[in-house]
């Protein structure tokens, strides 16, 4: 996934890291490509560009919808693993090598804490997509996902004053996780929508999904205007 204009953090973690998404060994990840496939709905063949694709994993539930996965990131390492599953160029979110108004849909699926201005990755989205073009952003819950949130009850999540702050952090209630490995920026909730609707997105719904009442997912579907901006 892409972390900066000119860093690629996930490179030295991408096998780690292709393991961890297989749909196979994580109850998560199939509720991530289940929620996926609610929020995109069915293509006719066309490209969806998959903004940072990272190892591709999310391909697979994008290509069954009835569109053409096509994935950009800045981590080669992660391309290396996403070359099976899809088309991929090597990219900076924040300047992708498309034309204006030029794919049908678009996808950023569990990135949007990897990069340190989604707001600019939303802009550049809404430049590519045709209008009325589809995008879906899929992320961890910007409330109560976090090192803000202490998750370790499962019947509860326990929030505090750090949701404020919007910097890189380690720090994380799950030690194994990737944001103790590799760190997360947060985007806290009025910002990520903020962050589309000034980029010319129309929010068309959204969705909140996790195992335990207390939500872990959420996503939501917005579309370009007719003017592409």
């Amino acid at each position: 996934m892409v972390t900066s204009r000119t860093t690629a953090v996930y490179d030295e973690h991408a096998d780690w890291y292709n393991e961890l998404m297989s749909p196979a060994g994580s109850d998560c990840i199939r509720r991530v490509h289940a929620t996926l496939g609610d929020l995109l709905g069915h293509g006719n063949g066309g490209t969806c560009l998959d903004v940072c694709c990272g190892t591709g994993a999310h391909a697979p539930t994008v290509a069954a919808l009835g569109w053409s996965p096509v994935g950009v990131d800045l981590s080669r390492n992660q391309l290396r693993h996403a070359s099976h599953r899809l088309p991929v160029a090597v990219a900076d979110a924040t300047a992708l090598p498309l034309a204006d108004r030029s794919v049908p849909a678009g996808v950023c699926v569990l990135a949007g804490t990897d990069v340190p201005d989604y707001a600019a990755v939303l802009r550049e989205i809404a430049r590519v997509l045709a209008p009325g073009g589809r995008f879906v952003h899929l992320g961890v819950h910007p409330c109560f996902v976090g090192a803000f949130a202490d998750r370790r009850d499962a019947s509860r999540t326990v929030i505090d004053a750090g949701y404020a702050d919007r910097s890189r952090t380690f720090a994380s209630w799950n030690t194994t996780g990737v944001r103790a490995r590799l760190g997360a920026w947060h985007v806290p909730l009025s910002d990520l929508l903020n962050g589309a609707m000034t980029a010319g997105l129309r929010i068309e719904r959204t969705v909140e999904a996790g195992p335990d009442g207390v939500p872990d997912l959420f996503g939501f579907t917005a579309t370009a205007g007719p003017s592409g901006d």
